[in-house]
């Protein structure tokens, strides 16, 4: 399934919704586990936004979790700032 490219104006827009959102996932030594995984899916289904935050601190392994996320779950990537990822994906309801 081929997503649509969010705007400027659309991601900007979810950036000040994200802002004061807190953590929902947290991904620690051990990386993006199956469990991480579908726990940001469950979170993704109930909330849509959900922001992420990656206990590394290698940013080429955060920019990694943040593509792989992206792509094995069909959200789209809004933010990624020091530890800090945010993820959306519209409900289909």
């Amino acid at each position: 399934m081929t997503q649509k490219i969010l705007t400027p104006k659309e991601r900007q827009a979810l950036k000040q919704q994200a802002h004061h959102l807190n953590a929902v996932v947290m991904i620690g030594q051990n990386g993006l586990t199956d469990a991480i995984i579908h726990e940001v899916d469950s979170s993704l289904t109930a909330h849509e936004l959900i922001k992420i935050k990656v206990m590394g601190d290698d940013r080429a392994e955060r920019e990694a979790i943040f593509q792989n996320l992206c792509d094995t779950l069909n959200a789209h990537p809004v933010q990624h700032i020091g530890k800090q990822l945010v993820l959306w994906r519209p409900n289909e309801s």
